[in-house]
């Protein structure tokens, strides 16, 4: 099948092409995350059979009881920082966590996740990597304690795995697993596609650009420039990683300056991929608005902040230095 070009054909056709140019993509997508998040959930399940998931999280404990976590989260944070989202949930798929618990935790890694890619890119862009390392992981606690103070009590209602696992011999376990896996990937394969294939159908109909006109007015509340009204779209519908090369494309070529790029990067560190890493997490049976507003909040809280130190230092025309 042809796939018609844009502002071309019949809408069944445009939207025909949308779903054929999304597939080939969904399933290159989905094939990579795959190809991490098996092999991380078989290390996590193994860990918690011999014990040493356990006892690293009894030493972890302490901090992250202050934030209203078992010592267990840890881990979840960790591989979301080195990995992505989807390595997290991976990791998550094979331990117990209550309501109240994934909420906090999802946020945290919703803030920090990725750091490999999504700092490089930053950087790329024109921010200082470590700057924005820092900042990330800084607002992830704050978060994180925001959360187990504001939210309520709940049920405590384990709606993770079963931490069942010394009840089973290696057989059982490594069965177990494979059946989660099986799920895992079905339900990958499933929100991939329809999100690219979402995506191209907004970008096929002109929708972006027309929210982009809208959005600007929001986005000087957030303390954003017009410039980025785009980008910003982007950042939020495709990530980081996936809206990487446009992202680089509009800096590059200067149709976005440095400063106003810093000022982006500050933002969208803190909250971005409003759509995706959501849904991935409203799947497992997080509340949305729990994950959502509390990212944009601190993201808004952050650049003013920026914009307040520069007023004061008289550093809001020097350009941003990348380190």
């Amino acid at each position: 099948m042809n796939i018609p070009d844009k502002k071309t054909g019949s809408i069944n056709q445009r939207l025909a092409g949308c779903f054929v140019s999304a597939i080939p993509a969904a399933l290159k997508s989905a094939r990579f995350l795959l190809s991490i998040m098996i092999p991380v959930s078989l290390a996590v399940t193994l860990l918690k059979y011999t014990g040493i998931l356990e006892y690293a999280a009894k030493w972890m404990n302490p901090m992250f009881s202050l934030i209203g976590l078992p010592g267990d989260a840890a881990l979840v944070f960790i591989t979301s920082m080195v990995l992505n989202i989807y390595s997290a949930i991976a990791v998550i798929s094979t331990l117990p966590f209550s309501e109240r618990e994934l909420t906090i935790l999802a946020l945290m890694c919703l803030i920090s996740h990725n750091f490999f890619v999504e700092t490089a890119i930053q950087k790329k862009t024109g921010s200082s990597a470590i700057k924005i390392t820092l900042i990330r992981i800084i607002y992830s606690f704050i978060g994180a304690y925001s959360l187990n103070l504001l939210m309520p009590a709940g049920s405590g209602n384990i709606i993770t795995a079963s931490s069942g696992y010394e009840e089973l011999n290696l057989s059982g376990i490594l069965s177990s697993w494979f059946y989660n896996s099986l799920f895992l990937i079905a339900q990958i394969l499933v929100l991939v596609t329809l999100l690219l294939i979402l995506q191209k159908i907004l970008d096929e109909f002109g929708f972006i650009d027309k929210l982009a006109v809208m959005l600007r007015p929001a986005l000087r509340v957030m303390g954003l420039p017009d410039s980025v009204a785009f980008l910003w779209i982007v950042a939020n519908t495709l990530g980081l990683a996936y809206g990487s090369a446009i992202m680089i494309e509009q800096s590059e070529s200067g149709k976005l300056n440095r400063e106003d790029a810093d000022l982006l990067n500050h933002h969208i560190g803190i909250s971005h991929s409003l759509l995706e890493d959501t849904l991935l997490f409203v799947a497992i049976g997080v509340p949305a608005l729990w994950i959502t507003f509390p990212r944009v909040i601190l993201a808004v809280v952050e650049v003013w902040l920026l914009k307040l130190r520069k007023f004061i230092t008289g550093k809001n025309n020097e350009p941003c230095t990348a380190e």
